[in-house]
């Protein structure tokens, strides 16, 4: 199990646009169609890493709680599925279905838009707001597999509720760690 850490990029940034697959609906869907009103939340995941399935139940509890604030959450999965098949399409929409995923569970298959977000991990979060400009990008809480810390996803949580009450997020930024995005040779 790789503990690599997310790359944190310049808060600001302008999120990259992106036609991508979602393996739920199998419709294609670009980044303005799926974007929230008040903020979009993009989530870069992957079936069989284990810092992803330890979070998993949390992230689909923070979409639930936020959907209807006008926060849209968008999930990426990059991996190379040649080399690691269970990140295969087909097994991210079996992924979603199980773990009650109420977002888009899109597939990168050129890896382009994992390298347009700088992405370097599973889970790698960013938060945009309404003009999607980047307000946060980090872990989702302190709670690591075998670390015994509850995952309650309050650093997540956090930035979220800042966007909506429009209030500056003065808490300090930590990088995700989890496994690394397995890129194609």
């Amino acid at each position: 199990m790789a503990n690599t850490p997310s790359n944190m990029i310049p808060l600001g940034t302008q999120a990259p646009d992106f036609n991508l697959i979602d393996t739920v609906s199998e419709n294609q869907y670009s980044l303005n169609e799926l974007k929230g009103i008040n903020a979009t939340v993009i989530m870069f995941l992957s079936n069989h890493c284990p810092f992803v399935k330890h979070v998993s139940k949390e992230i689909s509890d923070i979409a639930k709680n936020y959907k209807s604030g006008g926060v849209n959450f968008i999930a990426i999965s990059s991996n190379d599925v040649e080399n690691y098949p269970e990140d295969s399409p087909e097994k991210m929409k079996q992924n979603a279905i199980d773990e009650g995923f109420i977002f888009p569970y899109l597939y990168d298959k050129s890896q382009k838009i994992a390298k347009a977000y700088d992405a370097a991990c599973t889970p790698d979060f960013y938060v945009f707001d309404q003009d999607l400009k980047l307000v946060y990008r980090g872990q989702l809480d302190d709670s690591r597999p075998g670390n015994k810390i509850p995952s309650t996803g309050t650093d997540l949580r956090h930035a979220i509720l800042c966007l909506i009450d429009k209030k500056e997020n003065t808490r300090t930024q930590k990088p995700s760690i989890g496994c690394n995005i397995k890129w194609r040779s």
